[in-house]
């Protein structure tokens, strides 16, 4: 463990797309949508353990969730979680956050990944960030983790990658050659077809400088706005301060601020079992299944000539359900919802 490592978690989403499990006062990152006893944010946090000192770690949330964050993260020094007042993408999120470490620290070293993934192989990523942590230390670089895609998925961003030659330094870190939107299907099953392109997974590795930098030159407006408050950092007014600045800020992501602007932009391939839980059918590919394809989750339930499902409940209620085929079942607090697999989208329009 190195004493320059930073974690920066992003907590802030809204999580609304796994109702009613899920709700703008309870987000995805707070719940164990795993029914494995622990959050995703928990799940996050562990994945780091040993490679990050616990008063390094960083959480950036709303701040409706400060609280909550502090339960579920104990050990996270409460100066280190930041509330930030209004929602403004990743971008402020990260100016700010790296500017609070700078301080603390100008020879920092950071990882920054979103609190509501998950990731089944721990050891390959950790050997994944490991890596790309020890490059960016060495250089000005900037990393991003790119995971092996596994399907033509139309809900990822992809990275195109130059696997022609790896870095002189890293023999599994290359150069990126483009930054790619959400593709549709037929553009997905091509980028699928290519062995140099990736999934972005949004977990991005730098120096506090080499961050700090890119601010300074492809975000100047941004980033002097979080400059001039370094003095009041740490201060009791810090708060108010950054309660002002904040709604003045861009709402943009870090992907458009500095990924697609920057030179010097590295990626580290994995393979690691990710994903970001944007839907309850990537949720049902990451849970263990019954003989019939049935994912539970639950304390009492019961299936009958069902397969494919997943079945997701949060009370004591004992649950049967027969004859489904590829639905999803879930309750919380007396809402239940019972709609097919294929047409959860449609769903999130009505609650």
């Amino acid at each position: 463990m190195n004493s320059n490592n930073h974690l920066v978690i992003m907590a802030g989403g809204i999580g609304s797309r796994f109702w009613p499990m899920s709700s703008e006062e309870r987000p995805k990152q707070f719940l164990d949508i795993l029914g494995c006893g622990r959050t995703l944010i928990q799940l996050t946090l562990d994945r780091f353990a040993g490679m990050v000192p616990t008063e390094n770690v960083w959480v950036v949330t709303g701040e409706r969730y400060a609280e909550i964050t502090r339960e579920q993260l104990p050990d996270v020094p409460p100066e280190n979680i930041l509330a930030e007042p209004c929602r403004r993408n990743t971008a402020p999120c990260i100016c700010y956050v790296s500017w609070k470490i700078k301080k603390r620290n100008p020879m920092a070293n950071i990882v920054v990944t979103p609190a509501d993934h998950i990731v089944t192989d721990t050891a390959g990523f950790r050997t994944a960030v490991g890596e790309a942590m020890e490059f960016t230390a060495e250089t000005d670089a900037i990393v991003t983790l790119g995971i092996k895609p596994t399907r033509p998925e139309t809900g990822y961003g992809y990275i195109k990658a130059d696997l022609a030659f790896s870095s002189s330094r890293k023999k599994n870190i290359y150069r990126v050659d483009a930054f790619k939107e959400k593709p549709d299907l037929k553009t997905a099953e091509e980028y699928v077809s290519e062995p140099n392109y990736l999934w972005n997974s949004g977990i991005f590795v730098w120096s506090v400088a080499t961050i700090i930098n890119a601010f300074r030159v492809y975000q100047p407006t941004m980033n002097k706005g979080f400059e001039r408050l370094l003095k009041k950092m740490d201060t009791p007014e810090e708060k108010a301060a950054i309660d002002a600045l904040y709604g003045d800020c861009e709402n943009i992501s870090v992907d458009y601020a500095i990924m697609e602007k920057a030179e010097e932009v590295f990626v580290r391939p994995a393979d690691v079992g990710w994903s970001d839980l944007g839907t309850w059918g990537s949720l049902l590919t990451h849970l263990q299944r019954d003989g019939h394809g049935n994912a539970l989750v639950g304390k009492d339930i019961a299936v009958f000539d069902t397969q494919n499902c997943i079945i997701h409940t949060a009370g004591n209620q004992k649950v049967v359900v027969q004859g489904l085929d590829g639905y999803i079942v879930a309750e919380k607090d007396g809402v239940l919802m019972v709609c097919k697999l294929s047409e959860e989208q449609r769903i999130s329009l009505f609650h």
